[in-house]
């Protein structure tokens, strides 16, 4: 029971969470980062299609990326905390 009590008093002395990014700033983020996405997502679908689909993987990734993470900003900016 030792250990139990001393978790529970280190636990008492950490102090409070604080975001990297202040939540504030997330519906901005959120904005941006999917705006972003949205264009590139037009501009992939406006491509012309190369044999070797390099340009198309690198579009595609980069924008799969930013909506990940854009929807990730989003869900935190309304309160669920993913």
């Amino acid at each position: 029971m030792d250990n139990y009590e001393a978790i529970q008093a280190l636990h008492k002395s950490l102090p409070a969470f604080s975001p990297y990014v202040p939540a504030s700033l997330l519906p901005s983020i959120a904005l941006t980062l999917l705006a972003s996405t949205f264009a590139l997502a037009f501009y992939f679908s406006t491509l012309p299609k190369d044999t070797f689909p390099l340009r198309e993987t690198a579009v595609a990734s980069i924008a799969s990326i930013l909506g990940g993470f854009g929807v990730v900003a989003l869900f935190c900016s309304v309160g669920v905390n993913v």
